[in-house]
C-alpha cells in the first residue's frame, strides 16, 4: 500500500518537474585568478568553483578563494598585506522558465578567515536569471543579500558569462558589486 501511493504521488509530480534549460549545465568545476578591489585595500589570488545536478531542479555549489591583500598603511606606519581564505558552500534551485532560460535561486553558508585565524561566518541568498544567449555563450544575472554574525548585511549585484569552446571546455567570468567594492573572477571551466 505505501509502495503505491508512494509511486502514485511520484507520477502526479512528474507536470511539475522542471530540468535545466537546453545548453546549461549545473556540473562543472572552475578555477582561476580573482581579484578583489575595495575602499580599504585591494586583493588577488586564485579561486576554485564547483557545482553538482543532485535532482533535475536542485544543485549544490561551492567556492574556495584564496588572496592577499596589498600592503597597506594605517597613518605612517604601512602593514604587510593579509592572506585572506574564503568559503562558500550551498544549495541552489534552478527551474526551467524558456528553453534557453532558467530562473536560479541560492543558499549558502559563507565563511571568511585571514592568516591570523580571525574568521567571519555568514550566510547568502540570491535569486537571478541564467541562459544560454547563443550556441557557445551563456549569461547569467544575479541579486543577492548577505549577512553575519559579525559585519552588517548588504545586497550584491552579480554578472557573469561563460563562452563555450566545445560541450566540454569553456572560459568562465564573473563579476561580483557590493557597497562600492568589485570582486573579480576569470578561468577556465570544465563542464560534464
Amino acid at each position: 500500500m505505501k509502495k503505491s501511493l508512494l509511486a502514485l504521488s511520484l507520477i502526479a509530480a512528474l507536470p511539475f518537474a522542471a530540468s535545466a534549460a537546453d545548453g546549461i549545465s549545473y556540473n562543472y568545476v572552475e578555477a582561476g585568478y580573482i581579484a578583489t578591489d575595495t575602499d580599504y585595500s585591494d586583493a588577488d589570488g586564485f579561486a576554485v568553483r564547483g557545482s553538482g545536478a543532485i535532482a533535475p531542479n536542485f544543485h549544490v555549489f561551492g567556492d574556495y578563494s584564496n588572496q592577499k591583500t596589498d600592503d597597506f598603511f594605517v597613518g605612517p606606519l604601512r602593514y604587510r598585506g593579509v592572506k585572506i581564505d574564503q568559503w562558500r558552500l550551498g544549495v541552489g534551485y534552478n527551474h526551467e522558465i524558456s528553453p534557453a532560460a532558467d530562473l536560479v535561486t541560492r543558499v549558502a553558508y559563507e565563511r571568511s578567515e585571514d592568516e591570523f585565524n580571525n574568521s567571519l561566518n555568514g550566510y547568502s541568498v540570491e535569486v537571478g536569471v541564467r541562459g544560454a544567449l547563443a550556441p557557445n555563450f551563456e549569461g547569467y544575472a544575479m541579486a543577492g543579500y548577505e549577512d553575519g554574525s559579525d559585519y552588517d548585511g548588504d545586497f550584491y549585484g552579480r554578472l557573469g558569462a561563460q563562452v563555450k569552446f566545445n560541450p566540454m571546455w569553456g572560459l568562465s567570468g564573473d563579476v561580483k558589486f557590493v557597497d562600492g567594492d568589485t570582486q573579480w573572477f576569470i578561468g577556465p571551466r570544465i563542464t560534464f
